[in-house]
Protein backbone atom coordinates (compact mmCIF):
# COMPACT_ATOMS: atom_id res chain seq x y z
CA UNK A 1 0.00 0.00 0.00
CA UNK A 2 1.41 3.10 -1.10
CA UNK A 3 2.41 5.76 2.23
CA UNK A 4 -0.03 8.80 1.08
CA UNK A 5 -3.04 6.03 0.56
CA UNK A 6 -2.25 4.66 3.56
CA UNK A 7 -2.04 7.92 5.71
CA UNK A 8 -4.84 9.09 4.28
CA UNK A 9 -6.97 6.24 5.50
CA UNK A 10 -5.69 5.81 8.79
CA UNK A 11 -6.89 9.95 9.26
CA UNK A 12 -10.45 8.64 7.98
CA UNK A 13 -10.60 5.56 10.22
CA UNK A 14 -8.78 7.01 13.34
CA UNK A 15 -11.05 5.71 15.74
CA UNK A 16 -9.96 2.39 14.70
CA UNK A 17 -6.27 2.94 15.44
CA UNK A 18 -5.14 3.65 18.84
CA UNK A 19 -1.29 3.60 18.35
CA UNK A 20 0.17 4.04 14.99
CA UNK A 21 3.31 1.87 14.62
CA UNK A 22 6.55 4.32 13.78
CA UNK A 23 7.47 2.80 10.41
CA UNK A 24 4.24 3.77 9.17
CA UNK A 25 5.28 7.57 9.36
CA UNK A 26 8.71 6.86 7.78
CA UNK A 27 12.47 5.88 9.03
CA UNK A 28 13.23 7.37 11.90
CA UNK A 29 9.65 8.13 12.92
CA UNK A 30 8.83 7.95 16.81
CA UNK A 31 5.25 6.95 16.99
CA UNK A 32 2.65 8.74 18.77
CA UNK A 33 2.22 5.91 21.83
CA UNK A 34 6.09 6.93 22.52
CA UNK A 35 6.93 3.47 22.00
CA UNK A 36 10.48 2.05 20.04
CA UNK A 37 9.86 -1.01 18.46
CA UNK A 38 13.19 -2.95 19.27
CA UNK A 39 14.83 -5.80 17.12
CA UNK A 40 17.53 -7.79 19.52
CA UNK A 41 20.33 -9.91 18.65
CA UNK A 42 22.01 -12.20 21.12
CA UNK A 43 19.05 -12.22 23.81
CA UNK A 44 20.79 -15.30 26.37
CA UNK A 45 23.23 -14.52 28.83
CA UNK A 46 24.14 -10.19 28.82
CA UNK A 47 21.51 -9.79 26.28
CA UNK A 48 18.54 -11.64 28.29
CA UNK A 49 20.13 -8.10 30.55
CA UNK A 50 19.77 -5.88 28.71
CA UNK A 51 16.33 -6.93 27.30
CA UNK A 52 14.84 -6.67 30.49
CA UNK A 53 16.18 -3.04 31.16
CA UNK A 54 14.58 -1.85 28.09
CA UNK A 55 11.48 -3.98 28.94
CA UNK A 56 11.38 -1.44 32.08
CA UNK A 57 11.37 1.43 30.39
CA UNK A 58 8.15 1.22 29.75
CA UNK A 59 8.68 2.91 26.35
CA UNK A 60 10.04 -0.07 24.66
CA UNK A 61 8.46 -3.09 22.19
CA UNK A 62 10.10 -5.40 21.07
CA UNK A 63 10.08 -6.64 17.18
CA UNK A 64 11.94 -9.72 16.29
CA UNK A 65 15.06 -11.66 18.58
CA UNK A 66 17.62 -13.52 17.50
CA UNK A 67 20.07 -15.65 18.69
CA UNK A 68 22.21 -18.33 17.02
CA UNK A 69 21.87 -20.66 20.31
CA UNK A 70 18.47 -21.12 21.20
CA UNK A 71 19.56 -22.58 24.04
CA UNK A 72 20.73 -19.68 25.59
CA UNK A 73 17.81 -17.89 24.08
CA UNK A 74 15.44 -20.11 25.88
CA UNK A 75 14.47 -18.03 28.54
CA UNK A 76 13.99 -14.82 26.71
CA UNK A 77 11.77 -16.56 23.89
CA UNK A 78 9.55 -18.10 26.93
CA UNK A 79 8.73 -14.84 29.00
CA UNK A 80 8.35 -12.91 24.85
CA UNK A 81 6.21 -16.00 23.61
CA UNK A 82 4.35 -13.53 21.08
CA UNK A 83 7.71 -11.87 19.39
CA UNK A 84 9.38 -13.72 16.12
CA UNK A 85 12.42 -15.25 16.90
CA UNK A 86 15.12 -16.40 14.33
CA UNK A 87 18.85 -17.57 14.27
CA UNK A 88 19.86 -15.68 11.35
CA UNK A 89 19.82 -11.91 11.52
CA UNK A 90 19.53 -11.86 8.01
CA UNK A 91 16.36 -13.00 8.52
CA UNK A 92 15.13 -9.84 10.46
CA UNK A 93 16.35 -7.62 8.02
CA UNK A 94 14.39 -8.88 5.68
CA UNK A 95 11.40 -9.61 7.26
CA UNK A 96 11.32 -6.51 9.97
CA UNK A 97 13.05 -3.87 8.89
CA UNK A 98 10.33 -1.67 8.44
CA UNK A 99 8.80 -2.21 11.71
CA UNK A 100 11.93 -1.91 13.38
CA UNK A 101 12.93 1.69 14.82
CA UNK A 102 16.08 0.24 16.63
CA UNK A 103 18.34 -2.49 17.12
CA UNK A 104 19.65 -3.83 20.35
CA UNK A 105 22.87 -5.83 19.70
CA UNK A 106 24.58 -7.95 22.63
CA UNK A 107 26.21 -10.94 20.32
CA UNK A 108 30.46 -12.23 21.11
CA UNK A 109 32.65 -9.25 19.45
CA UNK A 110 32.99 -10.36 16.55
CA UNK A 111 29.38 -10.23 15.41
CA UNK A 112 28.75 -6.54 16.30
CA UNK A 113 29.31 -4.50 13.85
CA UNK A 114 28.22 -7.47 10.55
CA UNK A 115 24.71 -7.21 12.92
CA UNK A 116 24.78 -3.83 13.29
CA UNK A 117 25.97 -1.81 9.75
CA UNK A 118 23.40 -2.97 7.80
CA UNK A 119 20.58 -1.32 10.28
CA UNK A 120 22.28 1.55 10.80
CA UNK A 121 22.79 2.11 7.12
CA UNK A 122 18.43 1.71 7.21
CA UNK A 123 18.64 4.57 9.65
CA UNK A 124 18.09 2.44 12.66
CA UNK A 125 19.22 3.71 16.02
CA UNK A 126 21.42 1.29 17.41
CA UNK A 127 22.04 0.22 21.42
CA UNK A 128 25.80 -2.11 21.02
CA UNK A 129 27.25 -3.71 24.02
CA UNK A 130 31.01 -3.19 24.99
CA UNK A 131 33.13 -3.09 23.24
CA UNK A 132 31.87 -1.64 20.22
CA UNK A 133 33.78 -3.71 17.73
CA UNK A 134 35.86 -6.95 17.58
CA UNK A 135 38.57 -4.34 15.64
CA UNK A 136 39.73 -0.35 15.15
CA UNK A 137 38.54 -0.68 11.31
CA UNK A 138 34.87 -1.65 12.53
CA UNK A 139 35.02 1.11 15.09
CA UNK A 140 35.88 3.89 12.87
CA UNK A 141 33.17 2.25 10.30
CA UNK A 142 31.05 2.47 13.04
CA UNK A 143 31.53 5.76 14.06
CA UNK A 144 31.27 7.25 10.68
CA UNK A 145 28.19 5.25 9.67
CA UNK A 146 26.57 6.66 12.93
CA UNK A 147 27.09 9.95 11.94
CA UNK A 148 26.50 9.98 8.28
CA UNK A 149 22.83 8.49 9.00
CA UNK A 150 21.96 10.37 11.88
CA UNK A 151 21.22 7.97 13.86
CA UNK A 152 20.92 7.53 18.16
CA UNK A 153 23.84 5.59 18.98
CA UNK A 154 24.90 3.80 22.19
CA UNK A 155 27.80 1.77 23.87
CA UNK A 156 26.79 -0.56 26.26
CA UNK A 157 29.04 0.59 28.91
CA UNK A 158 27.17 1.85 31.29
CA UNK A 159 29.44 3.62 33.91
CA UNK A 160 29.22 6.15 31.25
CA UNK A 161 25.80 7.25 32.74
CA UNK A 162 27.35 7.07 36.21
CA UNK A 163 27.43 10.30 38.49
CA UNK A 164 30.92 9.79 39.13
CA UNK A 165 32.24 10.11 35.14
CA UNK A 166 30.51 13.27 35.64
CA UNK A 167 31.92 14.39 38.60
CA UNK A 168 35.53 13.30 38.53
CA UNK A 169 35.52 15.45 35.48
CA UNK A 170 33.83 18.31 36.97
CA UNK A 171 37.21 17.99 39.64
CA UNK A 172 39.59 17.69 36.50
CA UNK A 173 38.00 20.99 34.84
CA UNK A 174 37.73 22.76 38.18
CA UNK A 175 42.16 22.18 38.53
CA UNK A 176 41.56 19.96 41.15
CA UNK A 177 44.80 18.25 40.96
CA UNK A 178 45.88 20.58 38.51
CA UNK A 179 47.20 19.14 35.21
CA UNK A 180 46.54 15.12 34.24
CA UNK A 181 50.39 13.84 34.17
CA UNK A 182 49.71 10.33 34.45
CA UNK A 183 46.67 7.53 34.48
CA UNK A 184 46.62 3.80 35.30
CA UNK A 185 44.13 1.69 34.80
CA UNK A 186 43.51 -2.13 36.04
CA UNK A 187 40.85 -4.39 36.04
CA UNK A 188 40.61 -8.01 37.56
CA UNK A 189 39.71 -9.69 34.47
CA UNK A 190 40.24 -12.46 32.71
CA UNK A 191 37.80 -14.71 34.62
CA UNK A 192 37.18 -17.17 31.47
CA UNK A 193 40.53 -18.97 30.29
CA UNK A 194 43.10 -17.35 28.91
CA UNK A 195 46.67 -17.78 27.79
CA UNK A 196 45.05 -21.24 26.23
CA UNK A 197 46.01 -23.57 23.17
CA UNK A 198 44.09 -23.56 20.41
CA UNK A 199 41.44 -26.41 20.31
CA UNK A 200 42.03 -29.24 17.43
CA UNK A 201 39.69 -31.65 18.70
CA UNK A 202 36.27 -31.89 17.09
CA UNK A 203 33.23 -31.73 19.36
CA UNK A 204 29.58 -32.46 18.63
CA UNK A 205 27.59 -29.29 17.51
CA UNK A 206 25.51 -29.04 20.18
CA UNK A 207 21.47 -28.83 19.83
CA UNK A 208 20.35 -25.86 19.15
CA UNK A 209 23.59 -24.22 18.15
CA UNK A 210 24.12 -23.14 14.53
CA UNK A 211 27.80 -23.26 14.29
CA UNK A 212 28.17 -21.41 10.76
CA UNK A 213 25.99 -18.60 12.09
CA UNK A 214 27.71 -18.36 15.25
CA UNK A 215 31.25 -18.01 13.84
CA UNK A 216 29.84 -15.28 11.29
CA UNK A 217 32.99 -13.38 9.64
CA UNK A 218 35.16 -15.77 11.16
CA UNK A 219 37.42 -18.77 9.49
CA UNK A 220 35.42 -21.61 9.40
CA UNK A 221 36.91 -24.42 11.82
CA UNK A 222 35.48 -27.70 13.81
CA UNK A 223 33.21 -27.07 16.59
CA UNK A 224 35.15 -27.11 19.75
CA UNK A 225 33.51 -26.89 23.91
CA UNK A 226 36.47 -24.54 24.71
CA UNK A 227 34.94 -21.90 22.45
CA UNK A 228 31.28 -21.88 24.75
CA UNK A 229 30.05 -20.48 26.51
CA UNK A 230 31.26 -17.21 27.25
CA UNK A 231 34.98 -18.64 27.01
CA UNK A 232 35.13 -17.44 23.43
CA UNK A 233 36.16 -14.25 25.15
CA UNK A 234 39.79 -15.55 25.58
CA UNK A 235 40.24 -15.97 21.47
CA UNK A 236 41.50 -13.50 19.13
CA UNK A 237 39.50 -14.46 16.49
CA UNK A 238 36.18 -13.61 18.48
CA UNK A 239 36.75 -11.58 21.93
CA UNK A 240 39.35 -9.05 22.55
CA UNK A 241 40.63 -10.03 25.87
CA UNK A 242 40.49 -8.86 29.38
CA UNK A 243 41.64 -5.66 28.31
CA UNK A 244 38.44 -5.70 24.98
CA UNK A 245 35.62 -6.73 28.22
CA UNK A 246 36.62 -4.38 30.61
CA UNK A 247 38.71 -1.26 29.33
CA UNK A 248 35.62 0.73 28.05
CA UNK A 249 34.09 0.49 30.93
CA UNK A 250 37.42 1.46 33.01
CA UNK A 251 39.30 3.59 30.64
CA UNK A 252 35.47 4.87 30.05
CA UNK A 253 36.53 7.34 33.02
CA UNK A 254 39.50 8.80 31.45
CA UNK A 255 38.36 9.65 27.80
CA UNK A 256 34.95 11.06 29.50
CA UNK A 257 37.02 13.56 31.59
CA UNK A 258 39.87 14.25 28.84
CA UNK A 259 37.90 13.27 25.66
CA UNK A 260 41.39 11.31 24.71
CA UNK A 261 41.01 10.36 21.05
CA UNK A 262 43.70 8.75 19.52
CA UNK A 263 46.56 7.34 21.03
CA UNK A 264 50.09 8.10 19.50
CA UNK A 265 52.17 5.57 20.87
CA UNK A 266 51.52 1.66 22.03
CA UNK A 267 53.62 -0.86 23.88
CA UNK A 268 52.54 -3.99 26.12
CA UNK A 269 54.27 -7.02 27.40
CA UNK A 270 52.52 -9.97 28.84
CA UNK A 271 52.61 -13.94 30.68
CA UNK A 272 52.56 -16.87 28.72
CA UNK A 273 51.27 -20.33 30.18
CA UNK A 274 53.95 -22.72 29.02
CA UNK A 275 53.61 -26.61 28.63
CA UNK A 276 56.56 -28.93 29.63
CA UNK A 277 60.07 -27.78 28.27
CA UNK A 278 58.75 -26.50 24.93
CA UNK A 279 55.54 -25.00 23.33
CA UNK A 280 53.77 -27.69 22.37
CA UNK A 281 50.51 -26.43 21.24
CA UNK A 282 49.74 -22.69 19.16
CA UNK A 283 49.00 -20.34 21.95
CA UNK A 284 48.94 -17.08 19.34
CA UNK A 285 45.27 -17.11 18.50
CA UNK A 286 44.55 -16.86 22.55
CA UNK A 287 44.93 -13.87 24.64
CA UNK A 288 47.36 -13.71 27.76
CA UNK A 289 46.84 -15.05 30.77
CA UNK A 290 47.61 -11.18 31.89
CA UNK A 291 49.49 -8.20 30.23
CA UNK A 292 50.49 -4.54 30.64
CA UNK A 293 50.00 -1.45 27.82
CA UNK A 294 51.37 1.43 27.79
CA UNK A 295 49.81 4.23 26.00
CA UNK A 296 50.64 7.95 25.63
CA UNK A 297 48.35 10.64 24.41
CA UNK A 298 48.73 14.08 23.30
CA UNK A 299 46.52 16.63 25.02
CA UNK A 300 45.71 20.21 23.99
CA UNK A 301 45.30 20.99 27.84
CA UNK A 302 47.13 18.59 29.76
CA UNK A 303 49.81 17.87 27.58
CA UNK A 304 51.52 14.78 27.41
CA UNK A 305 49.67 12.05 28.73
CA UNK A 306 51.07 8.45 29.93
CA UNK A 307 48.63 6.08 30.50
CA UNK A 308 48.63 2.37 31.71
CA UNK A 309 46.60 -0.71 31.79
CA UNK A 310 47.16 -3.63 33.59
CA UNK A 311 44.86 -7.08 34.26
CA UNK A 312 45.37 -10.74 34.91
CA UNK A 313 46.28 -9.85 38.75
CA UNK A 314 49.14 -7.18 38.13
CA UNK A 315 48.04 -4.00 39.61
CA UNK A 316 49.68 -0.47 39.13
CA UNK A 317 52.02 0.84 41.44
CA UNK A 318 50.46 2.44 44.52
CA UNK A 319 50.47 5.61 45.42
CA UNK A 320 53.13 6.71 48.28
CA UNK A 321 50.03 8.63 49.44
CA UNK A 322 48.10 5.80 50.20
CA UNK A 323 48.12 4.83 53.49
CA UNK A 324 48.42 1.30 55.35
CA UNK A 325 45.01 -0.54 55.33
CA UNK A 326 43.98 1.84 52.60
CA UNK A 327 42.68 0.19 48.80
CA UNK A 328 42.97 1.52 45.81
CA UNK A 329 39.98 0.78 43.20
CA UNK A 330 37.01 -1.55 44.33
CA UNK A 331 38.64 -5.07 43.65
CA UNK A 332 37.28 -5.08 40.04
CA UNK A 333 39.09 -2.50 38.89
CA UNK A 334 40.04 1.41 39.10
CA UNK A 335 41.29 4.31 37.52
CA UNK A 336 43.93 6.77 39.40
CA UNK A 337 45.15 10.42 37.66
CA UNK A 338 48.28 11.61 38.60
CA UNK A 339 48.01 15.43 38.51
CA UNK A 340 50.17 18.64 38.61
CA UNK A 341 48.66 19.21 42.19
CA UNK A 342 47.50 15.73 43.71
CA UNK A 343 46.10 12.30 42.91
CA UNK A 344 42.22 11.35 42.21
CA UNK A 345 41.39 7.96 42.30
CA UNK A 346 37.96 5.99 41.06
CA UNK A 347 36.27 3.14 41.28
CA UNK A 348 35.02 0.70 38.50
CA UNK A 349 32.08 2.40 36.30
CA UNK A 350 33.75 5.51 37.28
CA UNK A 351 32.44 5.61 40.92
CA UNK A 352 33.29 7.34 44.19
CA UNK A 353 36.06 9.49 42.89
CA UNK A 354 38.13 10.50 45.59
CA UNK A 355 41.37 12.49 46.40
CA UNK A 356 44.40 11.09 48.00
CA UNK A 357 45.99 11.38 50.45
CA UNK A 358 42.86 10.76 52.21
CA UNK A 359 42.67 13.02 54.95
CA UNK A 360 42.14 15.79 51.75
CA UNK A 361 38.32 14.36 51.81
CA UNK A 362 37.01 16.13 54.63
CA UNK A 363 38.66 19.42 54.08
CA UNK A 364 37.53 19.16 50.22
CA UNK A 365 34.87 21.96 49.15
CA UNK A 366 33.99 19.88 45.84
CA UNK A 367 33.29 22.19 42.49
CA UNK A 368 29.75 22.67 42.15
CA UNK A 369 27.79 20.15 40.11
CA UNK A 370 27.94 21.66 36.40
CA UNK A 371 26.81 18.80 33.93
CA UNK A 372 23.51 17.10 33.94
CA UNK A 373 22.84 13.72 35.49
CA UNK A 374 21.44 10.81 34.18
CA UNK A 375 18.69 9.38 36.23
CA UNK A 376 19.29 6.21 37.72
CA UNK A 377 23.12 6.82 36.66
CA UNK A 378 24.55 3.28 35.52
CA UNK A 379 20.89 1.79 35.63
CA UNK A 380 19.85 4.51 33.74
CA UNK A 381 21.95 3.44 30.52
CA UNK A 382 19.31 2.60 28.33
CA UNK A 383 16.64 4.04 29.33
CA UNK A 384 19.23 7.46 28.47
CA UNK A 385 19.56 5.31 24.86
CA UNK A 386 15.51 5.11 24.95
CA UNK A 387 14.64 8.42 25.43
CA UNK A 388 17.09 9.88 23.14
CA UNK A 389 15.53 7.66 20.17
CA UNK A 390 12.33 8.90 20.89
CA UNK A 391 13.13 12.62 22.06
CA UNK A 392 15.81 13.59 20.64
CA UNK A 393 18.90 14.61 22.62
CA UNK A 394 22.45 12.74 23.08
CA UNK A 395 23.06 9.66 24.97
CA UNK A 396 26.29 9.27 27.46
CA UNK A 397 28.16 7.19 25.02
CA UNK A 398 27.22 7.54 21.65
CA UNK A 399 29.69 6.18 18.81
CA UNK A 400 31.46 9.45 18.45
CA UNK A 401 32.71 8.92 21.98
CA UNK A 402 32.55 4.86 22.01
CA UNK A 403 34.15 4.63 18.80
CA UNK A 404 37.40 6.55 19.76
CA UNK A 405 37.63 4.73 23.25
CA UNK A 406 37.19 1.34 21.54
CA UNK A 407 39.90 2.07 19.46
CA UNK A 408 42.28 3.27 22.08
CA UNK A 409 41.34 0.04 23.76
CA UNK A 410 42.08 -2.22 20.87
CA UNK A 411 45.11 -0.16 20.12
CA UNK A 412 46.20 -1.61 23.26
CA UNK A 413 45.46 -5.22 22.16
CA UNK A 414 47.40 -4.53 18.80
CA UNK A 415 50.84 -4.37 21.04
CA UNK A 416 49.84 -7.37 23.00
CA UNK A 417 49.81 -8.96 19.57
CA UNK A 418 52.94 -7.53 18.60
CA UNK A 419 54.84 -8.80 21.79
CA UNK A 420 52.88 -12.29 21.30
CA UNK A 421 54.12 -12.24 17.63
CA UNK A 422 57.89 -12.34 18.60
CA UNK A 423 57.34 -14.27 21.68
CA UNK A 424 54.90 -17.59 20.66
CA UNK A 425 56.91 -20.02 18.43
CA UNK A 426 55.62 -23.16 18.33
CA UNK A 427 58.30 -25.86 19.05
CA UNK A 428 60.84 -23.32 20.22
CA UNK A 429 62.85 -24.40 23.34
CA UNK A 430 61.90 -22.16 26.06
CA UNK A 431 66.15 -22.34 27.15
CA UNK A 432 66.88 -20.19 24.15
CA UNK A 433 65.46 -17.39 25.30
CA UNK A 434 65.41 -15.12 28.23
CA UNK A 435 61.44 -13.95 28.82
CA UNK A 436 62.40 -11.06 30.87
CA UNK A 437 65.16 -10.00 28.21
CA UNK A 438 63.58 -10.88 24.99
CA UNK A 439 62.90 -8.25 21.87
CA UNK A 440 59.09 -9.11 22.18
CA UNK A 441 58.22 -6.25 23.44
CA UNK A 442 57.96 -3.43 20.45
CA UNK A 443 56.78 -0.04 20.65
CA UNK A 444 53.99 0.82 17.87
CA UNK A 445 53.91 4.45 16.41
CA UNK A 446 50.21 4.87 15.91
CA UNK A 447 48.75 7.53 13.20
CA UNK A 448 45.13 7.72 14.32
CA UNK A 449 43.62 9.85 11.47
CA UNK A 450 45.10 7.57 9.07
CA UNK A 451 44.42 4.26 11.33
CA UNK A 452 47.84 2.79 10.52
CA UNK A 453 50.96 1.72 12.38
CA UNK A 454 54.07 3.32 10.97
CA UNK A 455 56.78 1.72 12.31
CA UNK A 456 55.82 -1.84 12.24
CA UNK A 457 53.86 -2.84 9.38
CA UNK A 458 52.91 -6.47 10.73
CA UNK A 459 50.74 -4.85 13.27
CA UNK A 460 48.56 -2.98 10.20
CA UNK A 461 47.42 -6.58 9.19
CA UNK A 462 45.72 -6.85 12.72
CA UNK A 463 43.80 -3.65 12.56
CA UNK A 464 41.15 -5.14 10.35
CA UNK A 465 40.36 -9.14 10.28
CA UNK A 466 39.92 -10.81 7.07
CA UNK A 467 36.11 -11.52 6.61
CA UNK A 468 34.72 -14.87 5.52
CA UNK A 469 33.18 -14.44 2.11
CA UNK A 470 29.76 -13.59 2.45
CA UNK A 471 30.34 -11.86 5.15
CA UNK A 472 32.36 -8.58 4.37
CA UNK A 473 31.26 -5.29 5.84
Amino acid sequence: MQRRKFLKNVAASSAVFTIVPSYVMGKNHIAPSDTLYVSAFGVGGRGAAVINDLQRTGQVKFVAFCDVDDRNAAGTYKRFPKVKHYQDFRKVYENHLKETDAIMVATPDHTHATIALPFIREKKHAYVEKPLTHNIYEARLMTQAAKEYGVVTQMGNQGASSDGSRQAKEWIDAGVIGKVEKIDCWTNRPVWPQGVPVPTEKHEIPKGLDWDLWLGPAAMRDYNSAYLPFKWRGFWDFGTGALGDMGCHIMETPFSVLDLGYPTEAEASCTTNWIGDFVEADYSASCPPSSVVRLKFDHDIHGTIDFSWSDGGIKPDLPDELKDGETIGDGGGGTIFYGSKGIMVTDTYSENARLLPSQQMSLFNAPAATLPRIKDGVGGHQKNWVEACINGGTTSSDFAKAGPLTEAVLMGNLAIKAYQYKTLKKGKKLGDWDPFNYPGRRKLLWDGDNMQVTNYDKANEWVKRDYRKGWEL
